[in-house]
């Protein structure tokens, strides 16, 4: 089992597609990432020779991945809420940041709707 920034890589799989269980790498940067390190994306990634997975290590620690990109956004996150922007104070209430309705979805925001006592219908 190949590991990469502290990630074990799914071996049965290819590499471009295992580079993605990485926070911080999607579809377009594995690709880039495999072929700025000459390894071949459709090889599975517990076929990779120590070499390849040096070179990978390498093209990949370029990159902001990881706990580093875990960090960063946390730390943007919490200066919104302390500056009180528009999208701190949805972060704050527990309500969807980027526009959505709240009337009658966003349930994984605001988690499963509350019983109200003595509610009864007509």
């Amino acid at each position: 089992m190949v590991r990469i920034k502290g990630v074990d890589i799914p071996s049965e799989k290819h590499v471009c597609i295992a580079l993605t269980s990485i926070y911080g790498i999607g579809r377009n940067l594995a690709k880039t990432i495999c072929k700025d390190a000459k390894v071949d994306p459709c090889k599975k990634a517990g076929e990779l020779t120590q070499e390849e997975q040096v070179r990978l290590r390498d093209e990949v620690n370029k990159y902001l991945t990881e706990g580093d990109l875990r960090r960063d956004v946390s730390m943007n996150i919490k200066t919104k809420m302390e500056i009180n922007s528009y999208e701190g104070t949805r972060h704050k209430k527990g309500l969807p940041v980027r526009g959505q309705r709240t009337n009658r979805n966003a349930r994984t925001r605001k988690g499963r709707g509350k019983i109200v006592a003595n509610k009864k219908k007509a």
